[in-house]
């Protein structure tokens, strides 16, 4: 069974590895519920938790399809669920923060998730026409409420999480971070750890170049996320972050461990707030994951993967402009 780990101060505890579930339904090419569902139980089965959905994978879709595989499990899962974006809105430039519309989204998330409590609920994305204090306010009183246990955020600035925190208690800010992509660790992991924030990357495994099985943005259908979304698939951008994964590899092969499981293992040796989030929707990949929360790194090791992929070394934005302009609000 799966170690489990603290995320804030306010009682969250989650399995070490979780389980992102939007590329069942959402951005990774067509979906396959049977697989998908195993997978969820199986994950389950592993002592792997942590579930990870939001309304905006589908949309709606992802949220249903926990729903669905939850039924008679819902008691051995910790839900994460997110509002945040203008899904029916055109006039509200992306984001929708405010409160009547975040009792809205937690009201229907509910329904299709088939449950009557959100363990962790995100902000999604931060809305820069709602104050971050009216949001941590709403998301209270739905504490209080019972609809929701704990607060999150999701790709959060410095003064934003700050603000919310002292508006509510923010048990885990969920962003992108990984040997790839290592942008937190100037500012942002030492407000964490000053507040007493847990951290949830996403993307644990570099969009696949940290496991070896990236492809080019053209190779992926027109429906998948990354033919479109990612400039780090594209052109030059590709062939050097192809190379620069390739020290991890050789790293991992002389441990004798796959390199994605060194890649999470390396995650959770940064510090027991941390909380990786690998997304798949097949079992193999998920025991594959699983199995990183039993690797043991020594002190040099980790130092010797901290040097192989420095900060600012791969080649690329992490988004498009469109996506870009989301971020670090």
């Amino acid at each position: 069974m799966i170690a489990r780990r603290k995320l804030g101060q306010q009682g969250l505890e989650v399995s070490a590895i979780g389980l992102g579930c939007m590329g069942m339904s959402h951005a990774y090419g067509a979906s396959e519920e049977a697989e998908s569902i195993s997978t969820i139980h199986r994950s389950i089965e592993l002592g792997c938790n942590f579930l990870d959905t939001a309304e905006y994978y589908g949309p709606f879709t992802n949220e249903e399809l926990l729903g669905r595989a939850l039924q008679g499990r819902r008691d051995k899962a910790i839900v994460a669920t997110k509002f945040g974006f203008a899904i029916n809105n055109p006039n509200r430039q992306g984001t929708d923060s405010r409160p009547e519309h975040i009792r809205e989204v937690v009201d229907a998330s509910l329904k299709r998730l088939q449950t009557d409590y959100i363990d962790l609920l995100y902000q999604h994305r931060v809305d820069p026409l709602v104050s971050i204090e009216d949001v941590a306010g709403t998301v209270g009183e739905l504490v209080r409420e019972g609809k929701v246990r704990y607060f999150g955020l999701s790709e959060a600035g410095v003064e934003t999480i700050r603000r919310a925190h002292a508006a509510h208690p923010v048990s885990a800010l969920q962003s992108e971070y990984s040997l790839w992509e290592r942008n937190l660790e100037t500012d942002i992991i030492p407000v964490l750890r000053t507040l007493g924030i847990g951290l949830v990357p996403f993307s644990p495994l570099g969009r696949g170049f940290l496991t070896g099985v990236a492809k080019r943005a053209e190779e992926y259908s027109e429906n998948d996320f990354r033919s479109h979304g990612d400039p780090r698939l594209r052109g030059e951008n590709f062939d050097a972050n192809m190379r620069a994964a390739e020290r991890v590899h050789e790293i991992a092969r002389a441990k004798g461990v796959k390199s994605g499981q060194i890649a999470l293992a390396w995650l959770l040796h940064k510090g027991n707030d941390i909380v990786p989030i690998p997304g798949t929707k097949r079992r193999t990949y998920l025991e594959e994951n699983a199995g990183a929360a039993s690797i043991e790194l020594s002190a040099d090791e980790v130092a010797l993967l901290d040097n192989a992929i420095p900060p600012g070394s791969t080649s690329g934005l992490r988004y498009n402009e469109a996506h870009l302009s989301l971020l670090n609000r």
